[in-house]
Formats: C-alpha cells, sequence, structure tokens
C-alpha cells in the first residue's frame, strides 16, 4: 500500500506550504498536486525526487511509511536508541540527575552509557515504578514560583505525539537545548509544539517536533526555596493560559490553505 497522496498531504502542511507553493516550486499546475493528494495521480520519478528534498524526507519513506499515524522513522529510531538508564545492585531503575552545568555535555552524550554513568543518580519514594524518570535543574526564571536551582522530576515519554497540551514538559531539543515549559502540542495540525512560560515576561515560541531528542513529563520538583505568594502576580493565570491557545489556534487557522 502506498502513502504517497496523505504523506504528501500532510508533510507539505507541515511545512506551511499551500498547494500552490509546492506546484510553483515544481513547477506544475495546483490541480495536479490536488491530484497526488487526493491519489488520482502519481508523479514521475523526477517529480517524487524534488518533492523528496523540498520535503527533507526520503521517497522510501514517503512512499511506504504512514507518517502521520506512526511519526517519522528517524524520530522513532532515535527515540528507541537514546534512552540509557541505570539501574542499582537490586536492577531497581536510579533516577539519574542532570544539573545546569551538565546540560551541555548531556545534548551530545545522553545516548552515551558512559557520560551517563558519570551523572549523580538517587531514588525518590512514591513514584509508580512503570515509568523511567530523570531529574533536570531549572536555570532562569521563566517557569515562576519554580525558580532556578529547582529540581524536575520528569517521567519519560515515548513520542512528542503523547504530549497533552498545558501541561510542563522537560524537552531535550536540538534547537534550544534543554527546556522546561508549558506545552502546547500542534504536530498533527503543522509539525510544531508551541512552548509556554509561566512567567508572563517571557514570549512563547515554537520548535519544530523532529528537533525533539527527549521528551519527560514533569511529575515533581524538588526545591529548598518555598515558592513566595507574591511571585505568583508575575506568572500566568489559567485564563491567560486560555487566552494564549486561542490566539495560537487563530494562527495556525491563517496557515492553513
Amino acid at each position: 500500500m502506498s502513502f504517497l497522496a496523505s504523506n504528501l498531504r500532510y508533510l507539505r502542511k507541515q511545512k506551511g506550504l499551500t498547494q500552490q507553493d509546492l506546484a510553483d516550486q515544481l513547477e506544475v499546475q495546483r490541480t495536479m498536486i490536488s491530484a497526488y493528494e487526493d491519489g488520482r495521480s502519481e508523479p514521475k520519478l523526477s517529480s517524487l525526487l524534488k518533492i523528496s528534498a523540498i520535503l527533507e524526507v526520503g521517497i522510501e519513506e514517503l512512499l511506504e511509511h504512514d507518517i502521520e499515524n506512526l511519526g517519522r522513522k528517524a524520530l522513532q529510531k532515535r527515540n528507541l536508541q537514546i534512552l540509557t538508564i541505570a539501574t542499582d545492585e537490586s536492577d531497581r531503575e536510579n533516577i539519574t540527575w542532570v544539573g545546569q552545568k551538565a546540560s551541555a555535555g548531556y545534548l551530545n552524550g545522553f545516548a552515551d552509557p558512559e557520560f551517563m554513568e558519570q551523572l549523580p543518580q538517587f531514588h525518590l519514594p512514591n513514584l509508580p515504578r512503570h515509568a523511567t524518570y530523570r531529574a533536570f535543574e531549572l536555570a532562569g526564571d521563566s517557569m515562576l514560583p519554580l525558580i532556578a536551582g529547582t529540581i524536575i522530576i520528569g517521567s519519560f515519554i515515548e513520542h512528542p505525539s503523547e504530549i497533552k497540551s498545558g501541561r510542563t514538559y522537560v524537552l531535550v531539543t536540538q534547537s534550544e537545548g534543554i527546556v522546561y515549559k508549558r506545552v502546547f502540542n500542534y504536530l498533527a495540525e503543522n509539525g510544531k509544539l508551541f512552548l509556554v512560560s509561566d512567567n508572563e515576561h517571557y514570549k512563547p515560541y515554537e520548535v519544530r517536533g523532529e528537533d525533539v531528542l527527549e521528551v519527560w513529563e514533569a511529575k515533581a520538583f524538588i526545591s529548598t526555596d518555598f515558592p513566595n505568594p507574591g511571585d505568583k502576580k508575575k506568572s500566568l493565570s489559567l485564563s491567560d493560559l486560555g487566552e494564549m491557545l486561542k490566539d495560537i489556534q487563530e494562527d495556525l487557522r491563517k496557515l492553513k490553505p
């Protein structure tokens, strides 16, 4: 079974291209792109090679892999390969702590068992044992009332598509490094995640799904500083987040052809 039609439509929208945009790059009529996406026609090999380059996807994956429902193959392989865990003498998983100073090294060494073994490890009680956890030290004040130095305990998420909009996650990304944000999932619409800070002084921004190397859903935090109720004035309320979400959805609607 060929997935060309659905993959072409999905990847084109991920790139923010209209049918006319893609037609212009291929030097064909827009109706030809419509026919490709409806499955009424298939491109010649020369056009297929151009489409592959424009959409940054291999021909085999474009033709034979259900990208919309299963995700990109490269991301699947990366997720399967990178998760390195440490265990104690009882074969119980440890929580590995990634401090601020280790953050830069983690981006290159998260798949290296030797690097991971050098990082501090510990256990916490009362965490469900069916998940894998990692601890990340916060930098900056973008997620007030949690301050710099707070340690976020995250549960491993196998694929960014599992992210639930409005919850907080630690994302390990190629473009932004390690960040802790409130995340809104628009992978199905345009292949991107919108990252929002709880501190209103920081503007939201987006990352592409393929830039995400690891996802950890925040489950707990450790801090030596008790949050000051006064700090809540600096953070976004639920109503603020709701309005922001409406604005993001409106922007997405404008992007659709």
